[in-house]
């Protein structure tokens, strides 16, 4: 596959790094051709630097690996260019005080949606620290990271979840883009949990056999409901 990554900082060195061992080609864009430079040079294989535009046009997959906000405006720029390609966003609009910076609007998916109307945007690797995704793989107790995948199109959720796999970890549906920005505000609540209060965000989940409540599996008939 061919991948345009959008971005040279620590989130597009990661994926960007798995990617290219899996053995997809990968063209680094960036406003500044030196970082863009470095970067491929320090990922090696088959990546290759170059501007923002050349990435866009080289990809098959386009990953915005930009702080929010920015994602737009060049999403914007680039719009003729990304027209029915797969846009991949990792971003997560979280400000001072950890607030969600889109609350009461768009998602940041959504707005990268409106801004390249004819991309094919995908919700995806938001939920975990850069750390992580350098991670070869990312397992954790046996278990590979399972990483939620929102977005509309069919053969972009496909393209998507290959990506997924190929940095180790298991894709899981999370619906259509519109469910965006509840991964968005997932990342907000864990960011705020693990920083500020020390917390294992894993902890508030019971394990999926509990989901509907401890007397679920014993509910006549085998249906469950939520009290």
């Amino acid at each position: 596959m061919r991948i345009g990554v959008l971005g040279t900082g620590n989130m597009a060195d990661a994926l960007a790094t798995h990617w290219v061992r899996a053995g997809h080609d990968v063209t680094i864009g960036g406003r500044d051709a030196h970082k863009a430079e470095r970067l491929a040079t320090r990922i090696g294989g088959s990546a290759k630097p170059g501007s923002l535009r050349a990435a866009a046009e080289f990809g098959q997959v386009v990953l915005a690996a930009l702080p929010f906000g920015a994602g737009v405006e060049v999403a914007r720029d680039l719009h003729a260019v990304l027209e029915g390609k797969v846009l991949l966003d990792c971003s997560n609009p979280v400000g001072p005080g950890f607030r969600l910076l889109t609350e009461g609007g768009p998602s940041a998916a959504q707005q990268l949606a409106a801004a390249a109307p004819g991309a094919h945007v995908v919700k995806a690797f938001n939920l975990c620290h850069e750390d992580v995704w350098r991670m070869r793989p990312p397992v954790f107790d046996g278990r590979p990271l399972a990483v939620p995948v929102c977005g509309d199109d069919e053969t972009a959720l496909v393209r998507v979840r290959e990506l997924v796999r190929d940095v180790g970890c298991e894709p899981v549906a999370g619906g259509g883009l519109e469910r965006a920005g509840l991964l968005e505000a997932t990342a907000a609540l864990f960011i705020a949990l693990w920083v500020v209060e020390g917390a294992d965000a894993q902890a508030i989940a019971p394990p999926l056999a509990y989901a509907a409540g401890p007397s679920h599996q014993e509910a006549e008939g085998g249906t469950a409901a939520f009290r």
